[in-house]
């Protein structure tokens, strides 16, 4: 079998956004790449997660097409590889249609940091793609997601927010890892979750001071963090 460890990686990414009460049904789908084999591994479309193993997730290249596995891949396979193709740390993804998350996405705002809990994972809003065109839709519409999804971050292929909405549909979010990826997604839910109780309290609410979202994130990912413990402590 090609890539196991991957694959358990991913389905285990993929229960744990069932887990977190982020899906329901066959809803959403999680994947990891194998940078060093050219391949992805994501979960199989429409298949109910309580029958899922390891050897049902799919293996594709990296155009798509399937390279070991009897099932067919997530519908969302070409938004998974256009993200891959942006940013050239991710290592998992994670879509779902968790419901504060896709409330922001179907209202096409993008989430505002109120908070540190905010601040703590994504470096700014959350942010929302533009609609798709009549000609997006019609034509390699997966793939146009993702183009959309990329076209909001720079060329730098790297991102301080591992998470966008896409206009009338739900999120996505990456991480290092597929496990990292489905973590971002929880992460995300809450936050959407928080901002949405913020407006309905504080219509007026304004966004966190610059300085105090800069310090919550940088003390977990900047050059000199100090949250949690060292990774290799002597």
């Amino acid at each position: 079998m090609l890539l196991p460890t991957l694959r358990q990686a991913v389905l285990e990414a993929n229960l744990e956004l069932v887990r977190r009460g982020l899906v329901l049904y066959t809803f959403g789908n999680a994947s990891g790449i194998s940078r060093e084999e050219g391949l992805v591994a994501i979960k199989p479309s429409g298949v109910p997660y309580e029958t899922m193993s390891a050897a049902d997730i799919v293996v594709t290249d990296l155009n798509g097409q399937v390279m070991e596995g009897t099932l067919r891949p997530s519908s969302d396979l070409a938004t998974h590889l256009e993200i891959y193709s942006h940013f050239p740390d991710a290592g998992g993804v994670a879509h779902t249609h968790s419901e504060f998350a896709t409330a922001w996405a179907q209202a096409r705002r993008p989430i505002p940091c109120f908070g540190t809990t905010h601040a703590d994972y994504f470096n700014g809003p959350v942010p929302v793609t533009a609609d798709l065109t009549p000609a997006e839709i019609a034509s390699d519409y997966e793939k146009n997601t993702g183009v959309a999804i990329c076209r909001l971050f720079d060329r730098s292929g790297k991102s301080h927010i591992p998470a966008a909405l896409v206009a009338g549909h739900a999120p996505f979010c990456w991480g290092s890892t597929p496990a990292d990826a489905a973590h971002n997604a929880v992460i995300l839910e809450s936050v959407a979750r928080m901002a949405c109780y913020t407006v309905s309290i504080a219509p007026q609410a304004m966004p966190l001071a610059r300085e105090l979202h800069d310090k919550h994130f940088l003390r977990k990912h900047g050059s000199t963090a100090y949250y949690g413990q060292p990774q290799n402590p002597k």
